[in-house]
């Protein structure tokens, strides 16, 4: 049976994550948790976060849990989820955080100036709700999934990739900005896929059955 890894480091509700992919992988082990030793044992790893970037990286130091997830990143199959997209670069402007490293590149707020749509009319940050995807490069965790399909988000930074070929999908907010990174093992979203119904599944479903 294969054993998927939701890691938990206290920042967020698990929950959905866990019972979206209970139901997209029905005969696989979904563990909840907080233990590094279960994260290594794990076949595929899921790291989801909500909430400050200082905090998240904080509260993960606290549990140990940076080797085990650095771990993962190098070696398996490895989702990243919202803040999990954001902890894997290098550093955040929220609150001038240093992230893991994993990625190079930046976490920028939305700057103001921008926030504007086609019609001039004033965007909310957080940029919360429903947004079309764009697919830049073809991945099997988009086999069978439109291109331009809708996903929800909510965040106020996004990442800024220092290599062009990191990213794998996009949206526009005012501009469009990196909402999907993929290398080798690794397939990271700013969007939440368990929130997102039909395209969302779907992307775990692809997930639980990747072979990198």
């Amino acid at each position: 049976m294969t054993t998927i890894a939701v890691i938990d480091y206290g920042m967020g509700n698990l929950r959905s994550v866990s019972k979206a992919l209970e139901h997209v992988a029905p005969d696989a082990e979904v563990r909840v948790t907080s233990d590094p030793e279960i994260v290594r044992q794990a076949e595929r790893v899921v790291f989801p976060g909500q909430g400050a970037m200082p905090d998240c990286m904080r509260e993960m130091d606290a549990r140990g849990l940076r080797p085990a997830v650095l771990e993962a990143a190098r070696s398996k199959p490895f989702l990243g989820i919202c803040i999990g997209l954001q902890m894997l670069f290098e550093r955040s402007e929220e609150g001038d955080t240093a992230g893991l490293g994993v990625f190079p590149g930046q976490v920028k707020r939305f700057p103001p100036q921008a926030m504007k749509d086609a019609q001039g009319a004033k965007l909310k940050v957080p940029h919360m709700g429903w947004n079309e995807v764009m697919q830049a490069e073809p991945h099997p965790l988009w086999q069978g999934i439109a291109d331009a399909n809708r996903y929800y988000f909510v965040h106020s930074y996004y990442v800024e990739a220092g290599k062009p070929e990191l990213v794998a999908g996009y949206s526009i907010y005012g501009f469009p900005f990196t909402c999907a990174v993929a290398q080798d093992n690794i397939f990271a979203v700013q969007f939440h896929p368990e929130k997102s119904q039909t395209a969302g599944l779907a992307l775990l479903a692809n997930f639980a059955t990747w072979k990198p």
